[in-house]
């Protein structure tokens, strides 16, 4: 047997010859090592009510009542203490008695079943063989490939005699068995309580699945039968019921089951019972007894017994609702869920299922049954789905060692798709036009799988795939390379390669699956080369798109198509010779590639389609770059580093043409390329905002109340005003989706391309200076003049994405921290710790973030950023702030706290740095310090000195510049606004009338 598997998978499937080259293009393994793969069942699931195993007893207690109300003479029962030999049941009808005949099964030959006698075994023996040693008769063999026990089988023969006693002449159909078995037994018919109450349960669950889950005839609700049967079963479940004949219990449920069972169309009593002929329980029932008919010894084995146990199971018809067009259709689709549920091993499992399915198509063309039509579009559907997801990609599942199963899946796929297109209702008959369904869907077959196959080529040979030199040196003398490119160069081009191996395709499928198809498609392996020449044409198509200049490669590629076209025209035409037209409309689906035409077309300018493709590229990619910093470990735009590498590659191709004038040409590429890298980067740097977008909008300069009791004010007012001021930060902060996040990658891709940008100046003059037409005079001309517009660019980005960055963090992100609570109501209870806490926070993040050799910039600009916001709430914090002369030393201390953090115990940024971007808040906090008349007469000189003698007669309103400084006069007069004391609130009162609200 090992011997046989090894021959069925490695035999002849070996697509490659000896001397071509390894292209690792998956090919699937033989039948038998298909793995097991679990099938919906069409019929519909029953849930978790009923298990596998309680079907089967159920439908076993159905088999034997069925064939004890058929049999010329009642069963009898014998206890199992006087059996000795199961054989001596000669109690059991002349049909039960197993046959000895040696001629093969009629149903087996019917559906095309070999004999069981004919399969070979691992151990010489034949499965007949050991059959003959077996004794006994159909019914025990049904028994035992039930999986019942003798004990169980015993059980239901002694309930079935009883039941025969008490109801003489009563034929199965004309009661309800489980509920005739539920009145026989009692817990002393079983070795435990547990054991009767699981059988009980088991019995009530089939009653309801039958009579109210899945009925005969739909449930009329105004019926309180249904309701009722339903209370007393769930009730049993949880306390069994007393089932003796003459118990009260008992009566009550055999009328409300016999109420439900005997109801009929019309409304009139039924003589029939219909407890088990709903769908779809039935033909879950009918499901597991067709499944007895495979030997338990051999999985994908019918047993020879097949026509015997048939004449039992269509006995259970009458009960199960069963006629021959259900049993065709269970038994396909069993025939074939085998197939697919054992590994795919035996292909006349397939074969009976497509033989048996010929039947289910003449039962479906002539039937009207409504509930029929479901069941079969359900099952064929089902068939059709598996059948056509191997067929849509052929080529990854068959080849010549497997192709029979091909051919088997591939007549029962179509016969499944024709039954499903004729379909069951007339009224679609007569609007359908009339179609040839096994041409089109194998014309879809060749056309999916051939664009597959290709798809698969494409990928290991155009998008990577490394070949060794040893392959290349075979290739390359395949295609008629010169020994001195092939010295030259470590790659074949890869759609030269392409063609080679799409050349094997074409070849393989006329001799492999041409001659599968060729019956039901008469041009089929013309449509596969049709198919083949498309794909490669759109991949050629799209190389020659990128091609302004002709190269070694380009030549080499042209000619490889050239080749390929003419052997995929050459095997379409033999193959339509026959055909009514004589292969025209193949050949119209293959128009020519006109390789000569195109290199006799390529002179449009390399560097210009190199450029311009960039530039495309560059925009459709940044309009969907989401910036995200966990895109890769250096935490920058995926985009960049494709930009990145394009230039790269182009550069390396440019250096790479076979042409003498490359220092002439440097100067025009650079400036085109400098101009993409430029339009990149002023793509990624806006909308990102700047420092003055971000600052919020200063409010209308107003005074406090000397002696005001902001401090006392109630949380509602505390909430009312950092609403009232969040809503003005938000207004002013403008776009806020860009993240801090996405900021930092942008800044992280700016510096990135800075850098690169002198990693490509270097590379160009190495190559420059390699070349064999060097001139140091145009070398150094074209250095001096690379990238300028995007290192220009660049530097701009950078600082104005730190700006915005810094100033976003801490006039939107910290707002709520600093401009809503930074001394709202008094310092003393509105320090700066919060702010420093987060602020600390979103340093640890752009620290974590930002490439090093930009980070202490960043940070930098969010000290500064710091500092402005910290002057912004001292001198325009608007009115919902006071300070007092006292409050001069917590703000001080507040102010070291700040500049503290960005020093962090040196660890932070240079000290000098601090205190030169810090002057300007440390020459303005002293004033908060000095005595309110100081203030003002310090106010008064600093507004003459700049407005001169007109500003004796009366003080002008100083304009709010921005720039603060302790001498400005519109800074020393925002200190006096803000001065909690009598003194200054008069003088504003009396110079200005300011208000003390807004």
């Amino acid at each position: 047997m090992a011997q046989i598997l090894r021959d069925r998978v490695f035999g002849s499937s070996r697509r490659h010859s000896q001397n071509s080259i390894p292209i690792p293009i998956p090919i699937q393994p033989a039948m038998p090592f298909h793995p097991v793969e679990a099938l919906p069942n069409p019929f519909g699931e029953l849930g978790p009510t009923l298990s596998d195993s309680e079907l089967r007893e159920t439908v076993y207690e159905i088999l034997v009542g069925a064939c004890r109300s058929s049999g010329p003479k009642p069963l009898t029962y014998i206890p199992q203490s006087e059996k000795t030999d199961r054989s001596a049941l000669t109690s059991l009808p002349s049909s039960l008695q197993r046959s000895t005949s040696s001629a093969a099964s009629r149903v087996k030959k019917a559906l095309g079943l070999k004999s069981s006698s004919g399969r070979r075994l691992g151990g010489g023996d034949s499965v007949s063989m050991g059959r003959s040693k077996r004794t006994g008769t159909v019914w025990e063999l049904v028994r035992v490939q039930m999986k019942v026990s003798d004990q169980t089988d015993t059980r239901v023969r002694r309930a079935l005699l009883r039941v025969a006693a008490g109801q003489l002449g009563r034929r199965i159909e004309c009661m309800v068995l489980p509920l005739e078995l539920l009145q026989q037994f009692k817990s002393s018919d079983f070795p435990n309580q547990q054991e009767y109450e699981a059988w009980q349960r088991r019995n009530l669950r089939v009653l309801e699945a039958g009579l109210l889950l899945y009925p005969y005839l739909p449930l009329d609700k105004r019926d309180t039968a249904s309701q009722q049967l339903r209370k007393i079963i769930h009730g049993a479940l949880d306390k069994p019921i007393e089932t003796g004949k003459h118990t009260e219990s008992m009566q009550v449920l055999r009328n409300v089951v016999m109420s439900l069972a005997n109801r009929s169309v019309d409304g009139s009593v039924s003589e029939t019972c219909h407890w088990a002929d709903g769908f779809p329980l039935n033909l879950r029932l009918y499901q597991i007894l067709l499944e007895s008919c495979f030997d338990p010894n051999e999985e994908t084995s019918v047993i020879e017994e097949l026509d015997e146990v048939f004449d039992l199971i269509k006995k259970t018809w009458v009960v199960l609702g069963i006629n021959q067009m259900l049993h065709n259709l269970c038994f396909s689709w069993v025939l074939f869920h085998r197939y697919v549920t054992t590994g795919q091993v035996d292909n006349d499992l397939l074969l009976a299922s497509s033989n048996l399915l010929a039947e289910v198509e003449q039962d479906a063309y002539g039937t009207k049954d409504p509930s029929y039509s479901k069941i079969l579009s359900s099952t064929l559907s089902s068939i059709l789905g598996w059948a056509e997801k191997r067929l849509l990609a052929y080529r990854d599942t068959f080849h010549s060692g497997n192709i029979e199963a091909m051919q088997n899946i591939l007549s029962l796929g179509l016969l499944s798709a024709k039954i499903l297109v004729q379909d069951i209702s007339h009224e679609y008959r007569r609007k359908r036009k009339e179609t040839n369904v096994g041409y089109d869907r194998v014309d879809a077959y060749i056309r999916s799988s051939i664009s597959t196959a290709f798809a698969q080529a494409s990928f290991h040979i155009i998008f990577g795939l490394q070949l060794n030199k040893e392959a290349v040196n075979n290739k390359l003398e395949k295609v008629g390379s010169s020994k001195r490119y092939l010295k030259s160069q470590n790659n074949l081009p890869a759609l030269t390669v392409l063609a080679q191996e799409v050349s094997e395709l074409a070849f393989s499928e006329k001799e492999i699956f041409g001659p599968v198809f060729k019956r039901w498609h008469p041009l089929a392996t013309g449509i596969a080369m049709a198919t083949l020449h498309s794909c490669y044409g759109n991949e050629l198509k799209q190389f020659v798109a990128g091609l302004s200049e002709l190269t070694p490669d380009t030549i080499q590629v042209l000619r490889a198509a050239d080749k390929l076209e003419k052997d995929l025209v050459q095997i379409a035409v033999e193959d339509s010779v026959d055909s009514e037209d004589g292969g025209k409309s193949i050949i119209r689906e293959m128009p020519p590639y006109e390789t000569e035409a195109v290199i006799a077309n390529l002179a449009k300018t390399w560097i210009r389609t190199r450029v311009d493709r960039l530039r495309e590229w560059v925009d459709r990619n940044l309009h969907q770059e989401v910036w995200n910093p966990k895109a890769n470990k250096e935490r920058l735009a995926p985009s960049a580093v494709e930009v990145l590498r394009i230039i790269d590659e182009t550069l390396e191709a440019f250096f790479t043409l076979q042409i003498p004038m490359h220092s002439v040409l440097v100067p025009e590429l650079m400036t085109s390329l400098d101009k993409c890298i430029q339009h990149y980067v002023l793509k990624a740097k806006s909308g990102c905002g700047t420092l003055s977008t971000s600052i919020p909008a200063l409010p209308a300069l107003t005074r406090c109340s000397a002696g005001s009791k902001y401090a006392v004010f109630k949380k509602k007012e505390r909430l009312h005003i950092s609403q009232r001021r969040k809503s003005q930060v938000e207004s002013t902060n403008g776009d806020s989706s860009f993240g801090i996040l996405q900021l930092c990658v942008r800044i992280n891709t700016l510096q990135l391309i800075r850098m690169e940008l002198g990693v490509f100046e270097k590379r160009i003059i190495a190559h420059l200076g390699s070349s064999e037409t060097r001139q140091g005079d145009n070398i150094a001309n074209g250095v001096g003049k690379m990238f300028q517009l995007s290192a220009s660019a660049c530097a701009e980005g950078i600082q104005q994405l730190c700006e915005a960055t810094a100033y976003k963090v801490v006039f939107h992100d910290l707002s709520h921290v600093l401009w809503d609570s930074l001394y709202i109501l008094g310092v003393s209870s509105s320090r700066i710790e919060p702010f420093l806490q987060e602020l600390e926070q979103y340093l640890e993040i752009i620290s974590s973030t930002v490439h090093d050799r930009v980070r202490t910039r960043v940070i930098t600009d969010v000290m500064r950023a710091s500092f402005d916001g910290f002057l912004l709430v001292l001198l325009a914090g608007g009115p919902s702030r006071t300070f007092t002369q006292k409050d001069s030393g917590l703000i001080e201390e507040d102010f070291k706290f700040l500049t503290d953090l960005f020093w962090s115990n040196g660890d932070g940024l240079p000290a000098d740095l601090i205190d030169k971007l810090s002057t300007t808040v440390k020459s303005i906090l002293p004033l908060y310090g000095i005595d309110t008349d100081s203030l003002v007469e310090q106010f008064k000189r600093a507004t003459l000195e700049n407005y001169g003698s007109s500003a004796k007669s009366r003080l002008p309103m100083p304009p709010t510049t921005g720039e603060w400084n302790s001498n400005e006069p519109n800074t020393l007069l925002r200190v006096l606004c803000y001065r909690n004391d009598e003194t200054a609130a008069k003088f504003l009162k009396k110079t200005y009338n300011l208000p003390k609200k807004l």
